[in-house]
């Protein structure tokens, strides 16, 4: 008779077998195309105690266990104030996916807690600094982070409708506020639906946002987020042209520059009329 199987053991037998196509096959395929993980690499995988993030350390464990790639890897989690309950959350959803975390805290829900103006934004710029700070001391040259597929998509439309540009989510960067180190994102070419159903498959319950609206004002603070607004109309176009989901995510990697009046490269403009008669 087969022993029982731990819960951290059918998650990860579920990312292998019931979602390879939806899960496994899309993370490992982004890993390689976008060349995500070299030799040696040493890489913090930065947990901000929901869904996706979570997934990616077990996805990332892994792959640790099975790449002929060598790498590195260790599993942090910032702090910024959660209250308790969230806290307790994240911890017990590490120590069921047995994942090893290091957990520092910071303050930054109580410095932004007085301001006004685009709070969101200066939190997640003061997480991400607090991440590539920690991830150096720990001897790290990349972050990953758990940005989806719909992540990309939502974006790219974002900058349409509101940002007046054609921009995208790019799969890795390089940092420019810390020298040598790299953000890579794992999950850019899973679904945020197939993320969803791996979770309830496996009666798993994750916060649903890195700030202190999470438990009182979330709903509420998410309803008035453009991203919402975005989300919902993607899933309306959807059901109009099922591929849109794909075709917006392929269209960011096609972009025919020559049929368009102007662009930008390394924040240089650029115009048609600078080769139009050439």
């Amino acid at each position: 008779m087969d022993r029982e199987l731990s819960k951290f053991q059918i998650a990860q037998r579920s990312v292998l077998k019931k979602y390879r196509k939806e899960i496994w096959n899309p993370f490992v395929g982004g890993v390689k195309k976008y060349e995500l993980i070299l030799p040696h690499d040493k890489i913090a995988v930065c947990i901000s105690g929901g869904k996706d993030s979570m997934l990616m350390a077990l996805l990332m464990k892994q792959l640790h266990q099975i790449s002929e790639v060598p790498f590195e890897v260790e599993y942090i989690v910032m702090d910024p104030g959660y209250n308790p309950e969230n806290r307790k959350r994240i911890e017990e959803n590490a120590a069921t996916l047995e994942i090893p975390v290091k957990v520092f805290e910071t303050d930054i829900f109580g410095v932004v807690d007085g301001v006004e103006k685009n709070p969101c934004y200066l939190c997640a710029r003061m997480r991400r600094g607090h991440l590539y700070s920690m991830a150096q001391k720990l001897g790290c040259n990349k972050i990953a982070l758990g940005h989806h597929l719909n992540d990309v998509i939502e974006t790219t439309v974002m900058g349409m409708f509101y940002g007046a540009q054609i921009q995208g989510m790019m799969p890795k960067l390089h940092s420019t506020n810390f020298p040598g180190m790299e953000l890579i994102r794992p999950l850019y070419r899973v679904n945020e639906k197939d993320i969803i159903a791996w979770a309830r498959y496996n009666d798993l319950h994750f916060i649903q946002c890195a700030c202190k609206f999470t438990k009182d004002d979330y709903n509420a603070h998410e309803s008035l987020s453009k991203r919402k607004e975005i989300k919902e109309l993607i899933a309306q176009l959807k059901k109009i042209n099922p591929n849109i989901e794909k075709n917006i995510f392929n269209s960011v990697h096609a972009a025919n520059i020559d049929t368009l009046p102007g662009y930008k490269i390394h924040n240089e403009e650029h115009s048609f009329l600078d080769y139009y008669d050439k």
